[in-house]
């Protein structure tokens, strides 16, 4: 099999995080594997298997004005089919929305499928409407597009009727490879500290305002539990400001990106995830294939197909509510009992979203048997 990956770029992402697993877990069964990015390969944060060959078309940018974002994307799509000529793989696969659009135009006339892989629940990332169409028109011409949930699938079915859909949702990956920057607990946090974990981008739909408003009262209930979110973003100026407004500078804490998670997964007592929305949360399935208990807010995709309530984690709704979150919180860090029991059920995330699972359900896709992609 020759599968040519098109993603914007392998920046740090849930997305080509994805991307990642996927081509070396095919580049390790002997397929001939391309991953081809907008991006410049200097961006790259995840490693490859050796085997897979890397093309960076150093065209990502974003553009000044109609005009000039339809020129660049010509030379996207021009750059896109003669690599794609080149490489002449059997199958293309497309993640993201713009991938998707431009890949369905690179490949007109060629002799290659085209798979879209949607990585969001798009009703919760509005598009513009000249970017609506073309993905209309685009899903409606691959030979499928891959959802995430079903209520993914549902929106498809709905929304682009004519699309081919599909569900495969994202792998539980254990262990996770080492990459840099290493950031070891043993510097932020000491031994003895309890470790209430939240991984993400810093940006608004991640809420760690939330987050940092309930351990502002959960730091005075549990003094020996400490919060520490990893990650990066535009918002991270106004948490460090709200960490310093709340008092928690000796209790919160954003030390930045790590590559050794499983460091990090592996010395926390409990992971939270807040945010206001999700495709299919890769750090959750994560943490809880490293054996954390969870507790999220039930956001409309992702988290309530991971974690199932009170058997190994706590779902909290509404959305955005302070108290709610506090108080599921509040329950699991002042019981390790039950912190233990969830965990130990947790773990079994590893079986329900294993590698070997979410590829056999690629292959299925691949055959065009949609049926069997289902868990």
């Amino acid at each position: 099999m020759r599968v040519a990956i098109i993603i914007t770029s392998l920046h740090s992402g849930g997305a080509e995080r994805v991307t990642a697993h996927l081509a070396n877990a095919w580049a390790a069964l002997g397929w001939e594997i391309s991953v081809i990015t907008l991006a410049r390969k200097e961006l790259d944060f995840y490693q490859l298997h050796t085997d897979i060959d890397r093309l960076a078309l150093d065209l990502s940018g974003d553009s000044r004005g109609l005009i000039e974002a339809v020129q660049a994307n010509v030379r996207r799509v021009v750059a896109l089919r003669c690599a794609l000529r080149a490489f002449r793989p059997d199958t293309v696969v497309a993640m993201m929305t713009s991938a998707g659009v431009l890949a369905t135009l690179a490949t007109r006339g060629l002799n290659c499928r085209v798979i879209v892989s949607e990585r969001i629940y798009p009703p919760l990332y509005p598009l513009g409407w000249i970017w609506n169409l073309l993905r209309r028109v685009a899903y409606r011409r691959a030979c499928r597009v891959v959802m995430l949930t079903r209520e993914g699938l549902n929106w498809l079915e709905k929304e682009i009727p004519g699309a081919k859909g599909a569900v495969i949702p994202n792998p539980a990956i254990y262990p996770l490879p080492l990459g840099e920057p290493v950031l070891r607990p043993v510097q932020i946090l000491a031994s003895e500290r309890k470790l209430l974990l939240a991984v993400g981008r810093l940006d608004e739909g991640k809420q760690f305002d939330c987050l940092l408003d309930a351990f502002a009262t959960l730091a005075i209930r549990h003094p020996s539990w400490d919060l520490v979110i990893l990650g990066e973003g535009p918002e991270r100026a106004g948490l460090e400001q709200q960490i310093a407004a709340l008092g928690l500078q000796r209790r919160a804490s954003l030390p930045g990106r790590a590559g050794n998670m499983g460091d990090w997964y592996g010395r926390a007592d409990l992971y939270v995830m807040s945010s206001r929305f999700e495709g299919f949360p890769n750090t959750l399935t994560e943490a809880m294939a490293h054996g954390c208990a969870a507790v999220s807010y039930d956001c409309d995709t992702g988290p309530r197909d991971l974690i199932r309530h009170e058997v190994d984690g706590l779902l909290v709704a509404p959305v955005g509510d302070v108290p709610a979150l506090t108080e599921a919180l509040d329950r699991l860090m002042g019981d390790e009992g039950e912190r233990t029991r969830m965990a130990s059920r947790a773990l079994e995330v590893r079986e329900r979203y294993s590698m070997e699972k979410i590829i056999a359900m690629w292959d299925a896709t691949f055959d065009g048997d949609s049926s069997l992609n289902e868990i």
